[in-house]
């Protein structure tokens, strides 16, 4: 999820395992950094955009990690503020504090490989988009209102009801996903269309508007589904995936570790100077993509690995917001740049 998200639900984790015990600032304040503290690992160049990419989200996001790390942070903490009989509830805070990121992280499609070291599986649910006013703002409300009225119960009360509403709103997403996940799986039946995997994932912003991502013997399909729109509205079209250029993973061991990462949702083309990119088709609509990168180059009859490079362009999020909203409405605007 994004960093306000993630700073604001630190902070009310911190507030409620704290209570009245310490200054409500003092508990916010820390949740809020320990609540951040695992996405620093973005700040670590690992040689290549690929390996920035998959190598995000690792260590810093592993349970049992920051299960190790949360009290010698807890035991600094209360020795900060001359609390060392508060340093149990301290360790709960810092602990739950840093658990919930990468669990909240779990809700996105990017993947998560909370159970490192004995898996670098990158997990993941898919149910939430990385930005959702939605879940961040009862979080806000609750986490503000205690700030507000640091000396009484009302403001802890507001603090829990936005902890309450914001992980009922993911469950909610969860719901929503397997309900369009299962009207996808009749109208991919209905249209005759062969699928290898599926994957539904809301679009930006919202969980009412989501987007179907089917993988297919011969490339993709993809489409859109608005709850409450009947299974005959969901009309997907299809894409090659560039099957052909396969042995260019073979040629850049980047790529083989994008297709792991990826889950096998990835598409692969050739551009104009033969260079081979490949796309992660979980982020992104259909031609743009969040994570696009060269991967190798054609020389002759073979492939021969390149340096990767990042050739995912900035959307334009004017035209996208107002094709989003449109299409709230019920509306069927082709996607800008198509």
């Amino acid at each position: 999820m994004d960093s306000l998200s993630q700073l604001t639900l630190g902070a009310a984790v911190g507030v409620a395992v704290m209570g009245r015990r310490t200054a409500v600032w003092k508990a916010a304040l820390w949740g809020g950094i320990c609540g951040t503290l695992p996405d620093l690992d973005a700040l670590i160049d690992h040689g290549d955009p690929i390996a920035n990419m998959t190598q995000h989200r690792t260590e810093s996001h592993a349970l049992f990690f920051l299960t190790l790390a949360a009290p010698a942070i807890a035991w600094a903490i209360a020795w900060l503020h001359g609390q060392r009989a508060l340093f149990g509830r301290w360790w709960m805070a810092v602990w739950l504090a840093l658990v919930t990121h990468p669990l909240l992280d779990l809700m996105t499609v990017y993947g998560t490989q909370l159970l490192l070291p004995f898996t670098s599986h990158p997990y993941y649910v898919g149910s939430i988009f990385i930005i959702d006013p939605l879940y961040t703002l009862p979080l806000l409300v609750g986490v503000g209102a205690a700030l507000l009225r640091p000396a009484g119960l009302r403001g802890l009360r507001w603090n829990a009801a936005g902890l309450v509403l914001s992980t009922a709103y993911l469950a909610w997403s969860a719901a929503a996903q397997w309900h369009v996940t299962t009207l996808a799986q009749a109208a991919l039946l209905a249209q005759g269309l062969q699928t290898t995997q599926l994957l539904v994932t809301p679009t930006p912003l919202n969980t009412v508007l989501w987007r179907v991502l089917a993988m297919t013997p011969g490339g993709y399909a993809e489409g859109f589904h608005r709850l409450g729109d009947p299974v005959a509205a969901l009309q997907l079209q299809t894409y090659p995936r560039g099957e052909s250029l396969a042995p260019a993973l073979q040629a850049s061991a980047p790529a083989a570790r994008l297709a792991w990462f990826t889950h096998g949702f990835y598409k692969l083309e050739e551009r104009a100077d033969r260079r081979v990119v490949m796309s992660d088709l979980r982020m992104g609509l259909e031609p743009g993509y969040s994570f696009s990168f060269t991967v190798a180059q054609r020389e002759g009859d073979r492939f021969v690995a390149i340096p990767p490079r990042n050739l995912a362009t900035r959307p334009d999020v004017k035209a996208g917001l107002q094709w989003l909203w449109r299409r709230l409405q019920g509306e069927t605007p082709p996607w800008p740049g198509r």
